[in-house]
């Protein structure tokens, strides 16, 4: 199915690689008009704006640390001042740092903690007002087949997956009167950058517990996240979308 974004404004955290390029992508291929988030990849940053401009795309970049509030409302004011609404927010930036809990550190356990889940806060803050007046809207959260099954090593990752559930169904909560809608998607291992690190020992291991007997594409992931920024899924809230390849069954 093709989903029309014309004359929308979409606003994408962590823009620059893996699943959140695929998500700039898609959305400025629906015709949207795309904004999107970045923290230190600047050279990948201007290389995606310039893309996008010189393929007809209505854009604007903003540099910034997602786990700081003043971020996510500069971002926000600024796509508001130049496009006149926000239509659809994308959680998505996020990072891991991995490690048994015996081992792993307390800046470890901040860092991610801040990054993927406050993030989340800091960004559907600062949308929420906009949102409001205009009584519609779409927030799509990345969470992870790891928020709901759990995973050696990834207590930290893990928790702020899961926090991202709880607080997609609050939130659904809080605006559904509204005609805004927030939903989850939940990823389970996509091919990126790091798991193409995978040897191949560690990739069968892996698909062995994977139904379709294959990693996700980023596209795949972005294609769930269109739909339910979409008028398909105007009567869905609340909902954790699983794009695992039935992983999580």
């Amino acid at each position: 199915m093709t989903h029309d974004f014309t004359d929308q404004s979409v606003l994408i955290t962590g823009g620059t690689r893996g699943i959140g390029r695929a998500l700039v992508e898609a959305f400025a291929g629906a015709g949207a008009r795309v904004a999107f988030t970045y923290r230190s990849s600047t050279d990948a940053a201007e290389e995606l704006r310039s893309t996008l401009k010189n393929n007809g795309t209505d854009v604007l970049v903003f540099q910034g640390d997602v786990a700081e509030m003043s971020a996510a409302e500069e971002a926000v004011e600024g796509v508001t001042e130049a496009w006149d609404s926000l239509d659809v927010l994308v959680n998505n930036a996020g990072i891991a740092r991995d490690g048994l809990m015996l081992r792993l550190g307390e800046d470890d356990w901040d860092a991610v903690i801040e990054t993927n889940l406050k993030s989340v806060f800091n960004f559907s803050k600062a949308a929420y007002m906009p949102m409001m007046r205009q009584r519609a809207g779409r927030i799509v959260n990345l969470s992870s087949v790891v928020g709901v099954m759990g995973n050696p090593g990834q207590t930290n990752y893990a928790a702020s997956k899961a926090g991202i559930i709880g607080f997609t169904k609050s939130m659904a909560k809080e605006l559904g009167q509204r005609g805004v809608t927030v939903n989850a998607v939940a990823p389970g291992y996509v091919q990126t950058d790091m798991t193409g690190a995978l040897d191949d020992e560690q990739r069968e291991t892996i698909l062995e517990n994977v139904p379709l007997d294959r990693l996700a594409s980023t596209d795949d992931v972005a294609q769930a996240v269109l739909f339910l920024a979409s008028d398909a899924a105007s009567y869905v809230t609340g909902h954790v979308l699983h794009v695992d390849g039935g992983l999580a069954m």
